[in-house]
């Protein structure tokens, strides 16, 4: 081998360190902040009998109306028997109901009750004062622009329409 040959290149890998400057980086990051979220959320969640797969359903319900379970699984990022399992948890707390859907038998609408939307309501003020705590490490403004980066990941359709 001459001087002038080049060197195989160390492929950079993933590390999950502050800094890692492998494709995975990011992935890497955001799997930690949904960690941390859920856990403070959970947290919330927990004196209210609920988790968090619940309180996604309840958040669509609330966003949309009644919505058919397919709807909600693939709102929610669920599959049929996990949403399923669910909207039978959230009945059995009398938080949704399942309603026919007129004109196809097969189909069930779920809907969010009064108790659930009450729940729901006392979820976000469980939840204030944890948020506040899991942002306290950032500068003014950090909350909000993070935020703001987010949406537009998570959401990349949304930025033209």
């Amino acid at each position: 081998m001459t001087a002038d040959a080049p060197h195989p290149t160390t492929p950079v890998r993933a590390t999950d360190r502050p800094g890692d400057a492998s494709p995975f980086a990011l992935g890497l990051l955001l799997r930690r902040a949904h960690w941390r979220a859920a856990t403070v959320m959970t947290e919330a969640l927990r004196p209210l009998g609920i988790e968090l797969r619940h309180f996604a359903v309840l958040i669509v319900l609330v966003d949309r109306g009644p919505t058919v379970q397919r709807d909600l699984a693939a709102a929610t990022g669920t599959d049929k028997a996990g949403i399923m399992r669910v909207v039978d948890d959230l009945e059995r707390k009398g938080l949704a109901i399942r309603k026919s859907v007129p004109g196809d038998r097969r189909a069930r609408a779920v809907e969010i009750t009064p108790q659930g939307l009450e729940l729901f309501d006392a979820a976000h003020v469980a939840a204030e004062p944890l948020a506040v705590r899991l942002v306290a490490g950032l500068e003014p403004g950090d909350s909000e622009q993070l935020t703001d980066l987010l949406t537009r990941f998570a959401h990349p359709a949304d930025k033209g329409a």
